[in-house]
């Protein structure tokens, strides 16, 4: 189904095409040379005495002139649906499983950037399609590591981030804190939860579990494009901002995520920046 801000462009569409179908009727059914060539035959019958009348020109509805559309300001959901339209043409529908992980872990889905490599779905199912798109992305090394690895742009970026501002993996584990397997994330997601914890996520019952562990399959981790870091300045923050880097999921303090914006582009693009207690999140506005 479409979602109401493509339904608002087939709509715009629509109307141009109606209102030049109308046009183009009416001028086909309307031909000036003929009602000429008629006025100059009864001209030449009457200079014979012969009685000619004109036949009378048919009227023609004017065509109305569409008024101009206003420019319409795009609210924030919207500029992000329109960004988010790049990977996915097909948008979840609202409270749905896919909706509710697009919400809480969307934010790198807006990058555009040919070099970083996005999955075709917002959680993997098994551990053969994670490993099968880990197997696609170019990898980077984390500066200041022994094996943490992201995907190279993101890891380029944060290399940067890391010579303007010291910083630290937040456990100094890169198999928890870097890309993580399929294996991982599920373990981390039994640690935290019970057996009836993903059907309330499923039915929009539970969403602040998600600011403190991924259902299997949806972290952020897998993709290569999120690392967990102990950040303790301004600083750092700013470094990190500066390089796309920013906190994406509510409540999660540690987590950071690759956007790949400066912040003011990421305000054009409809984040919210949202403030809990004393830090700084840009979240998706879904």
């Amino acid at each position: 189904m479409k979602t109401a801000f493509q339904k608002t462009a087939f709509l715009a569409v629509g109307t141009y095409l109606i209102v030049t179908l109308v046009a183009s009727n009416q001028i086909a059914r309307s031909n000036p040379g003929n009602d000429i060539k008629n006025e100059e035959n009864c001209l030449v019958e009457r200079l014979f005495g012969k009685e000619c009348t004109v036949p009378q020109k048919p009227k023609i509805t004017p065509i109305p002139t569409p008024s101009a559309v206003p420019n319409r300001v795009l609210t924030d959901k919207e500029r992000f649906i329109a960004a988010l339209m790049n990977q996915f043409p097909i948008i979840p529908q609202p409270d749905t499983y896919e909706y509710i992980l697009l919400r809480a872990y969307g934010a790198p889905f807006v990058n555009l950037n040919p070099a970083v490599r996005l999955p075709e779905k917002v959680a993997f199912s098994n551990h053969q399609e994670t490993q099968k798109f880990q197997d696609t992305i170019t990898k980077g090394k984390v500066i200041g590591t022994k094996n943490c690895y992201l995907q190279k742009a993101a890891a380029d970026a944060l290399n940067k981030a890391y010579f303007q501002a010291k910083f630290r993996l937040k456990s100094g584990y890169a198999n928890s804190d870097c890309i993580r397997d399929f294996a991982t994330t599920a373990k981390f997601w039994k640690k935290y939860t019970n057996s009836k914890t993903l059907d309330l996520v499923k039915q929009g019952k539970e969403t602040r579990i998600l600011g403190t562990v991924a259902p299997p399959g949806a972290s952020q981790h897998l993709w290569g494009l999120a690392i967990d870091l102990k950040v303790t300045n301004k600083k750092q923050i700013t470094a990190l901002n500066q390089n796309g880097w920013y906190r994406t999921v509510e409540h999660d303090v540690p987590h950071w995520s690759y956007v790949g914006y400066p912040p003011e582009t990421l305000l054009r693009l409809g984040f919210q920046k949202k403030v809990i207690g004393k830090t700084t999140y840009w979240v998706t506005p879904l």
